[in-house]
């Protein structure tokens, strides 16, 4: 696996290592020790799937508080879609800062969210599916989320909205959250 930085701490986008032959290639998907020696958590608590019947579907943005805190490492197996984390780490600098990246069944890439990042992706195009391994169990009391247009973040999606759900839709304003009301 091919581990890349991104310009959030932790987080990295993963392209296969191909191993070519007449039959096709071979690649690595997952390692534990490899994710260990990149400062990763290897832990798959659970294994989940998302398809989007129409593109402009977006789902996100979602989280867990500590100790409930998921990592996930993401791929999309089928179509296209944009995948967005947000950077819910006080502390740090890069609070609020986030990236997209795009994830594709034709370029095979995965992205690592770390503990402590919202996670939405927007449906690139019709019949997108993705693969989540989550590093930690849904747990309803811990989750939180953050709204897709809220201002405050200034995340530029590729489409308009087609298909969002009532709670995505209704998240509210970080604003609202950031001043305690």
């Amino acid at each position: 696996m091919i581990f890349t930085r991104t310009k959030l701490p932790g987080a990295f986008i993963i392209d296969l290592e191909e191993k070519p032959d007449q039959r096709g290639f071979f690649a690595r998907t997952f390692c534990a020790q490899e994710f260990t020696d990149h400062g990763l958590k290897p832990m798959i608590a659970q294994c989940n799937l998302s398809f989007n019947h129409i593109k402009g579907t977006l789902r996100g943005m979602h989280y867990q508080l500590l100790p409930a805190a998921e990592t996930k490492l993401l791929r999309c197996t089928q179509g296209a879609i944009y995948d967005v984390i947000v950077d819910m780490r006080p502390e740090l600098p890069t609070y609020l800062s986030h990236i997209g990246v795009e994830l594709s069944a034709e370029n095979r890439r995965a992205l690592y969210v770390p503990e402590m990042f919202a996670h939405g992706y927007q449906a690139l195009t019709d019949g997108a599916e993705v693969v989540y391994q989550v590093g930690e169990f849904y747990t309803p009391g811990y989750e939180r989320g953050l709204r897709y247009d809220d201002p405050l973040l200034e995340i530029s999606w590729p489409l308009a909205v087609t298909t969002i759900s009532d709670k995505d839709r209704n998240w509210p304003l970080l604003e609202s959250i950031l001043i305690g009301v």
